[in-house]
């Protein structure tokens, strides 16, 4: 459980990083606006590729498979602490934000509108979540050990 006063500065962190992410989704690592709009809406369409494709550990499938899960995984870890841990809410608002992030790289041309990079970030979100959740009980968990003389 986050102390009232810490939950500022994570909120603040939360923030911060939302930001980052979005430069990161539409402006970062030299994107340039496509001449067409690009889109997947074919659940585990190009995730299937990626796992076929022999580029398995790749640069390529890195970025694609594992950064699509990594990078949201602070969500997962820092959402709890400002909205208060519980999943359907959270889980509600990351993926209203993923939609809208999924729709601004469709309508800009700068990425693609892709259900399984939704589905690879949710997959990320949770496992931060699970990570919190984990934390958080192990933290919350009185201590059991007895003396033996006490």
């Amino acid at each position: 459980m986050v102390k009232p006063q810490d939950r500022r500065w994570v909120a603040f962190a939360l923030v911060g990083y939302s930001l980052l992410l979005i430069y990161w989704m539409l402006f970062g690592f030299g994107r340039e606006p496509h001449d067409t709009y690009r889109y997947n809406l074919k659940p585990l369409f190009t995730i299937r590729q990626f796992l076929r494709a022999g580029d398995f550990m790749s640069a390529r499938w890195l970025v694609n498979m594992i950064g699509n899960i990594g990078v949201f995984i602070p969500f997962g870890l820092l959402m709890p602490m400002v909205f208060g841990g519980k999943l359907r809410k959270e889980i509600s608002l990351f993926l209203l934000g993923i939609v809208i992030l999924e729709i601004l790289q469709l309508v800009l041309k700068r990425g693609s509108f892709d259900v399984d990079d939704m589905i690879l970030n949710t997959a990320g979100f949770l496992l931060g979540f699970g990570i919190y959740k984990l934390y958080d009980r192990m933290l919350s968990k009185p201590n059991k050990r007895r003396t033996r003389y006490g």
